[in-house]
């Protein structure tokens, strides 16, 4: 450790504002000094650990310094980003999140070429695994870049939860929204919320068929992998729940038919209450899963690209009555098949900040439907 890393680790703790320490590291950046980064950033990562994580000073400053190395493109920014996220390198849940988040902040700033020494040199295995995914998402042919192509295709990682995932993008997925990222922070678009983009409501019936409920926990969960963040990190409530109906539901029927369901997120539901229900195009529906999965609710920072878009195909499979096991090709088929809505509703369960989300699907043959509402706050 230099006798600057050095004197800044040491005196780091005594800061009320670390925006100074900041400056200097852009300042070195800036200049080519991508060492002293990855330096101090090793440093910091290491003090973290014996302070046991009570100082915030350390946190926040190693966290400006990857981020800068990350997503600012240069000679040797990339390898030395990868000497401070391979000191992370782990088994355990804090290492693999890391991975992911490193995986996120390189895929957004670096030209896919550049990252080619994350396959040849010295990496976690769960780096390189997200990291095909967020290039896939960015539009990357993963299988044409050299150095990535090999590691890509090869068949050793396919035990992997993300080897499942195709190297290619579906036309469902070319409306997703990706995470953008500065060494200063970060941004998102939020595709759902109380009253966000609605279309043309549905006209109500005056009949609906009788409606069994068949939710059973596995599908519950399955229809829910997109949003679970909400509930297990966050504020977050989610419904997700299956029914058999009697006769084949008409399209004109499925505002009437919801509130007779006994759904909790629309009791209270009424006269005065009403329920919003509008034709919602397949891939609006990936978009709002994917987002809801890849960047989380309220208090939480979401699974990233890569798991957030594993987590939005189980959804849509729990959706649409695909099995989780199935191929993308496979859900992508039934996810046309069905009829597709969304709905909003001004009751107690939804909170109405800007994390609701409610997703409702009538299968081909019009005897099953599947709901997903959920709901977060701050």
């Amino acid at each position: 450790m230099s006798d600057r890393v050095q004197k800044i680790v040491a005196e780091l703790p005594e800061l009320g504002d670390v925006t100074g320490v900041w400056r200097t590291a852009d300042r070195c950046l800036a200049e080519g000094d991508n060492v002293f980064l990855a330096d101090l950033g090793l440093a910091l990562a290491a003090a973290g650990r014996s302070d046991g994580g009570r100082s915030w000073q350390y946190s926040s400053v190693l966290d400006h310094v990857l981020r800068s190395l990350a997503v600012t493109p240069g000679p040797g920014n990339v390898a030395q980003a990868l000497r401070l996220i391979s000191s992370a390198d782990g088994a355990g849940a804090a290492a693999r999140e890391f991975s992911r988040y490193a995986a996120s902040l390189l895929a957004s700033g670096q030209p896919a070429e550049d990252l080619s020494v994350v396959f040849t040199g010295k990496a976690p295995e769960e780096l390189r695994a997200c990291l095909v995914h967020e290039l896939v998402l960015r539009g990357v042919d993963v299988e044409r870049v050299p150095g990535i192509a090999g590691w890509a295709t090869s068949p050793h990682w396919r035990h992997h939860p993300l080897g499942t995932l195709p190297l290619t993008l579906s036309e469902l997925e070319g409306a997703s929204d990706l995470l953008s990222y500065s060494a200063r922070g970060s941004s998102h678009p939020m595709p759902y919320g109380p009253s966000r983009d609605r279309r043309a409501k549905v006209a109500a019936a005056a009949h609906a068929p009788s409606a069994e409920d068949t939710t059973t926990p596995a599908a519950a969960g399955l229809i829910g992998a997109a949003v679970a963040d909400w509930v297990e990190k966050s504020n977050g409530r989610v419904e997700a729940r299956v029914f058999g109906l009697a006769a084949p539901l008409e399209a004109v029927s499925v505002p009437g038919a919801l509130p007779a369901l006994g759904l909790e997120c629309l009791r209270g539901a009424g006269r005065k209450t009403a329920v919003t229900v509008a034709a919602c195009p397949p891939d609006q529906a990936w978009r709002v899963l994917f987002a809801a999965a890849s960047t989380g609710g309220a208090y939480h920072h979401g699974a990233r690209g890569a798991y957030g878009r594993l987590a939005a195909w189980r959804s849509l499979a729990g959706l649409c009555g695909a099995a989780g096991t199935d191929p993308v090709e496979e859900v992508e088929a039934r996810v046309r098949e069905c009829a597709w809505y969304d709905f909003e509703a001004g009751t107690p369960w939804f909170e109405r900040v800007a994390w609701d989300i409610g997703l409702v699907t009538v299968c081909s043959e019009r005897r099953r439907l599947a709901v997903l509402a959920a709901t977060d706050t701050d």
